[in-house]
C-alpha cells in the first residue's frame, strides 16, 4: 500500500470519527433536554457491597434528590453509580446513566431508566455538565478526580455559571484538600477564592442542604 493510498484511509476514518462524535452529541441533547432538572453523581465504579458506607449515603442522597423532583444522572456503571441510581428507582425518580464504552466492559447497571452509551469520554462530560444543576462526587478514582477537576475549573475560568460542586467523605477527601490549601495555594497556583468553589460534607442531609440553598438564591436571582 503507498503512501498516498494510506492518506486517503486515515482521511477517510477521521471524517467517520466526526459523524459518530456528532451523533453522540445529537443522541445526548435530545434524550437529556428532556430529563427536566437534573444533578450528577459520582464515585468508584468498582463492585462494592450495598451495606457500604458510601454505597448507602450515595443511595440515600439520590433517593432525597429523587423526592425532590430532580433527575439523577451518573456514568451508569456499577459501585456508586449503581447506588445512585437504585436510590434514584426506590423513589419513583428519573434515573439517567450515561455508559462509557471501554476496553475494560463496564456493563450498564439494572437501575438506570434512561440509557446512554458513549464511545467518547469528551461527549460524555459535556452531558453530565450541560444538563445538571450540582456535582455530587463521593470517594472514586481517576475518573472521578477528573469530573471534579473539570467541573470546578469550568466554575473559575467563568466558562460555566457556578453551581453547587459537593465532595462527599471528608475523611476520603482530607489528603487532596490539604494539598490544595498547601502546596496548591501556597506556590500561588489557585487564589483563596478558588477553593470555595467546591464544598466537602459528610452525610446526605447535607448535600440536600445545599442543593436547596442554591436553588433558592436562583428563584430569588430569577425574580431581580
Amino acid at each position: 500500500m503507498d503512501a498516498l493510498m494510506k492518506k486517503r484511509i486515515v482521511e477517510d476514518e477521521d471524517i467517520w470519527r466526526v459523524f459518530r462524535i456528532m451523533a453522540e452529541f445529537v443522541d445526548g441533547f435530545e434524550t437529556l433536554s428532556k430529563v427536566g432538572t437534573a444533578v450528577s453523581i459520582f464515585g468508584s465504579a468498582r463492585k462494592m457491597a450495598k451495606n457500604e458506607r458510601y454505597y448507602k449515603i450515595a443511595e440515600r442522597i439520590a433517593y432525597l434528590l429523587s423526592r425532590m423532583g430532580i433527575t439523577v444522572i451518573t456514568g451508569g456503571g456499577p459501585g456508586i453509580m449503581e447506588a445512585a441510581n437504585r436510590g434514584a428507582k426506590m423513589a419513583g425518580g428519573k434515573s439517567v446513566g450515561l455508559n462509557i464504552q471501554i476496553p475494560t466492559q463496564q456493563k450498564p447497571n439494572r437501575y438506570i431508566t434512561t440509557l446512554l452509551e458513549f464511545r467518547y469520554f469528551f461527549c460524555r462530560k459535556v452531558m453530565f455538565v450541560k444538563y445538571a444543576s450540582a456535582f455530587i462526587i463521593l470517594p472514586g478514582g481517576f475518573g472521578t478526580l477528573d469530573e471534579f477537576f473539570e467541573a470546578i475549573t469550568l466554575i473559575q475560568t467563568g466558562r460555566t455559571e457556578p453551581f453547587p460542586v459537593i465532595l462527599v467523605g471528608k475523611k476520603y477527601w482530607q489528603g487532596l484538600i490539604k494539598w490544595l490549601n498547601t502546596t496548591v495555594l501556597r506556590t500561588q497556583s489557585i487564589s483563596d477564592n478558588d477553593l470555595h468553589i467546591f464544598e466537602v460534607v459528610d452525610t446526605p442531609e447535607e448535600v440536600i442542604k445545599i442543593i436547596k440553598k442554591f436553588n433558592a438564591k436562583r428563584k430569588i436571582s430569577a425574580k431581580m
